[in-house]
């Protein structure tokens, strides 16, 4: 049985055997309708208090609260990536629970159970197809300029991992994009970017192993922006892969892309709807930022001023400080 549990992220959704299946008993049903909601639901929350319920619980927006058109999008992609089409990937040393369906090619996702190159990203179905591959894989780094590597630490132990950052364009490393966007669908829900990668850059994160001279680079994470952006985007997609979160990297992700928007001289805002693990590092980016400059210029300094000093824009520096 494919099981989705009620009120919980998809990424908990999970193919269960029958013999782990029973009905609720009396005592289970009427357990159930408590929880902490229902102890938050005998008081009156304000708009605030309830958005960080909603954030500290990853709670998405419920469809009757979305715009019309919002509302039908939101239906035809739950219709269609409702079952997850792949249980687990092995790419380099880990193997990780997939977390939402991906449009993988079909026969790819007969076994349950994807093997991917590490540097060069192809999937293959079987393990010895992947070994074979490794051999022969001519990419030790993303396929594209690096523009970041970090400083080595005077204090790090020999062969500890640095980390560097690559610039890949879409339009000249268009199979590797596009294998970086199938990839990251496993772990994102509102993905919509798979193979028109022309338009956008991709800043690929990595740990580099310097055990070696040559060193390989192992990819932590990324984040996707638009080469011409209308409406002032910085970000269109990040992905930190799930061996690598809660370690700070989704935060340095974010903080480059503001670097970025501070050489190009101009405020700029990820691209929506966030993820709720979206929502909640960029929240907190942006609480981080705007408290420390209060705290060095002592509070005298206007939302204008902000925004320019941190590439931060007006509206998200205004509902930052709201919240």
């Amino acid at each position: 049985y494919y099981v989705h549990y009620v009120d919980y992220n998809k990424r908990c959704d999970q193919w269960v055997k029958a013999s782990n299946v029973r009905e609720l008993t009396e005592l289970e049903k009427n357990a159930g309708a408590g929880g902490f909601v229902g102890q938050a639901a005998g008081r009156k929350l304000t708009r605030t208090q309830k958005r960080r319920l909603n954030e500290m619980n990853h709670v998405e927006v419920a469809p009757e609260d979305m715009f019309p058109i919002e509302r039908l999008i939101e239906q035809e992609h739950e219709e269609k990536t409702k079952v997850k089409n792949v249980n687990t990937v092995e790419m380099g040393k880990y193997e990780m629970d997939c977390w939402y369906y991906s449009p993988y090619p079909e026969e790819f996702c007969s076994r349950q159970k994807l093997f991917v190159c590490e540097f060069c990203l192809k999937y293959m179905r079987k393990k010895k197809t992947l070994l074979r591959h490794r051999a022969k894989c001519p990419l030790s780094h993303p396929p594209g300029n690096e523009i970041y590597r970090q400083p080595l630490e005077p204090n790090a132990a020999p062969g500890a991992p640095t980390l560097a950052m690559f610039e890949v364009d879409g339009a000249k490393a268009g199979v590797y994009c596009q294998n970086l966007c199938l990839l990251s669908k496993l772990f994102l829900d509102h993905k919509t970017l798979y193979y028109d990668v022309e338009p956008f850059l991709f800043y690929v994160l990595c740990e580099r192993d310097n055990d070696t001279p040559e060193g390989n680079y192992h990819l932590v994470g990324y984040f996707s922006k638009e080469k011409h952006s209308q409406e002032s985007y910085n970000l269109a997609c990040i992905l930190t892969l799930p061996p690598y979160q809660r370690r700070g990297y989704g935060k340095f992700l974010i903080e480059f892309s503001y670097e970025l928007s501070k050489r190009e001289g101009r405020p700029g805002t990820p691209e929506r709807p966030l993820s709720d693990l979206g929502q909640v590092s960029y929240r907190s980016y942006w609480s981080k930022v705007i408290l420390r400059l209060l705290y060095e210029h002592k509070g005298k300094v206007t939302v204008s001023d902000v925004s320019r000093m941190t590439a931060i824009t007006t509206d998200d520096v205004v509902t930052t400080l709201q919240a």
